[in-house]
């Protein structure tokens, strides 16, 4: 089954805040954490969501970041001075990243792009991304006890050099982040392929989410897949990789090797194939032209 990734899953798990961007919130006997803080103009959402779910959002003692995309870790900072007790885990190339001033500007300058979510923050409040910490640094093979429930660690870069899944075996629920894609919203069931970082890294980790025992899978943005269609879309995520790699190639070659007019004929026919609704994102265009400039560089060291 396919769901809007909004509001209680189970009695263990909620997403709050948007679908475009939701935020799980997992309830143990004896601790809680959230995984992902989305886009910073959500900030304040996030907040009031968090009040509403426990009465107290202090209540909530982990966040936990699936990697370092502006669409990820957006409030983290926000959150953390409001609720000075929270304890965010990520990976340890995120707790370098988020004390970097460039790398913060360039995240504060995709969000802005975001202008339909400037609604969230009715007041105006300041939710700039600002340096901070990362208190508990996550690696493969990590558990955090919630009480009843275990939080197990993967790493799966790809994506990102700092990517991580969580997956809650008592619940068997994968939350992949944008590691197995992302699925979009539109209708259209089409499955955007999101190696960034490393070709060969993100097929690896896809065939290791394969193996896990999933009956869930909570995606980072829009969708919840269950049963027969959460195991199915990992394959098929690993398929369209496959699919989206030799269109990369057929346009590099159709373009003499030219990065940057392959990526323009491949928006151009990713356009095409959605009626010329598509309209892409900063985001979208930042990692299309690092993908194709990934496998332009894989085939010039053959």
């Amino acid at each position: 089954m396919e769901l809007p990734a909004k509001g209680q899953i189970d009695r263990h798990l909620t997403a709050i805040a948007t679908s475009s961007y939701p935020a799980y919130v997992i309830q143990g006997e004896t601790a809680s954490l959230m995984i992902d803080s989305g886009i910073n103009h959500l900030a304040p959402l996030y907040l009031s969501a968090l009040t509403e779910h426990f009465g107290d959002a202090a209540k909530l003692d982990y966040l936990l970041l699936t990697h370092s995309h502006y669409d990820h870790v957006g409030s983290a900072g926000y959150l953390k001075r409001h609720l000075p007790n929270l304890k965010i885990g990520a990976h340890q190339r995120v707790a370098a990243l988020a004390q970097k001033a460039a790398a913060l500007e360039t995240m504060n300058r995709l969000s802005a792009s975001h202008t339909e979510l400037l609604r969230c923050n009715p007041t105006g409040e300041d939710v700039a991304l600002r340096p901070f910490a990362i208190e508990v640094v996550l690696k493969q093979g990590d558990e955090l006890d919630l009480g009843g429930l275990t939080c197990r660690v993967y790493e799966v870069p790809g994506h990102t050099r700092d990517s991580l899944a969580y997956y809650i075996p008592e619940l068997k629920t994968l939350f992949p982040g944008d590691a197995a894609g992302v699925l979009r919203d539109d209708g259209s069931g089409w499955l955007q392929v999101e190696f960034v970082a490393s070709y060969d890294d993100y097929v690896d980790s896809l065939r290791l989410m394969i193996g896990l025992d999933v009956d869930r899978i909570c995606l980072a943005h829009h969708w919840v897949l269950t049963d027969d269609d959460a195991r199915a879309y990992l394959r098929r995520s690993l398929e369209s990789t496959f699919t989206y790699r030799e269109m990369i190639e057929r346009h590099l070659d159709a373009a003499g090797g030219d990065v940057d007019v392959a990526a323009r004929e491949i928006l151009r026919e990713e356009r095409e194939a959605d009626g010329g609704a598509f309209e892409p994102s900063a985001g979208y265009l930042t990692n299309l032209a690092a993908q194709v400039k990934l496998i332009a560089g894989q085939r010039a060291g053959a």
